[in-house]
């Protein structure tokens, strides 16, 4: 198993790039936004590679585990290919896992980046090839949105581009959503992505190191209910005697909707959260500005970052490609 000294850095991405896109996931649920994406990839100055089964549809799937396993593993293969971008998430990158080939994989480190159910990919690439993968917007919308927020577009870039730390999440940050749960300054490698899939590999051989770490999770759709047990499910875990601190996104849509459970409980997903997280004596912020949010960073997920529970603020002190 890779340990901290033998971190894998892909190397930065440069304009005029060939990228692959895949879809390790769920499809597009408009295909039209398949060549949207390879066409914003195109403007954003890259040279789209498609997945060879990037239109394949298994029912729920973007095509059998072994067409976006194959996917995958082709754009890894592929000496011209700089880095693999994912089209979108949904469901199904943690059914690929025992699919890979993680030595190749570490033989041929390349920018892997998306966010949600690319977490499953995420976790088990940086605990089994111990490569800096990044959780970052995705090219179904998003990046491939003109629209996209300068923010979000910035932070994509920079992460990527630039062999040097990117600094603070929150450059730029014009939104108002940063709370400090509990005070302090960690610092430590960056681990996590969306908190279901994190609990999904608790007890598998993908399940991610947590011991000094950094823990970023984010979520959406769940309720505070639902987001009580997995916070539980951690705590169970031993996880939250482990981190050097806690990260939270923005949950998108995880409040009860009006119903009786509602009115009942009256809890909202911030004191879920505050409830299981007031309790560690490690720093927490909450609504830092990542998660299904237009407001997105980019993380470099396996790179050393300070959490700062003064401010409020997690700051990349690494370079994330070389």
């Amino acid at each position: 198993m890779p340990t901290t000294r033998t971190i894998l850095k892909p190397a930065a991405l440069q304009p005029g790039d060939i990228v692959g896109l895949v879809a390790p996931a769920s499809p597009p649920a408009n295909p039209q936004s398949i060549d949207q994406a390879l066409a914003a990839l195109a403007d954003y100055g890259f040279k789209p590679r498609p997945g060879r089964h990037l239109r394949a549809r298994h029912g729920f799937l973007a095509g059998t585990d072994r067409e976006r396993a194959d996917d995958l593993m082709r754009m890894f293969l592929d000496k011209k290919v700089q880095a693999i971008f994912c089209l979108r998430g949904g469901y199904g990158s943690y059914r690929l896992l025992e699919r890979l080939d993680y030595g190749l994989i570490r033989r041929h480190p390349k920018i892997l980046a998306g966010y949600s159910d690319i977490t499953a990919l995420h976790l088990a690439i940086q605990r089994r090839a111990g490569l800096i993968t990044f959780h970052a917007p995705m090219w179904n919308g998003a990046l491939a949105d003109t629209q996209v927020p300068a923010f979000t577009r910035a932070a994509f870039l920079r992460t990527l581009t630039e062999p040097r730390p990117a600094g603070s999440i929150r450059q730029d940050y014009p939104a108002n959503t940063v709370q400090i749960v509990r005070r302090g300054e960690a610092t430590g490698r960056l681990v996590g992505g969306n908190l279901s899939l994190i609990c999904a590999t608790l007890g598998t051989p993908y399940a991610p190191v947590f011991k000094n770490r950094i823990l970023c999770f984010e979520d959406i759709n769940e309720t505070p209910a639902r987001l009580d047990r997995m916070l539980a499910h951690l705590g169970h875990a031993n996880v939250w005697q482990q981190v050097a601190g806690v990260a939270v996104g923005v949950n998108k849509d995880c409040e009860e909707k009006d119903s009786p459970a509602r009115r009942e409980y009256r809890q909202s997903s911030h004191d879920v959260l505050v409830d299981h997280l007031s309790r560690l004596n490690v720093p927490v912020v909450t609504g830092l500005p990542f998660g299904h949010v237009d407001l997105n960073a980019t993380l470099p997920l396996g790179a050393r970052a300070r959490l700062d529970g003064k401010l409020g603020d997690l700051i990349i002190t690494e370079a994330a490609v070389r």
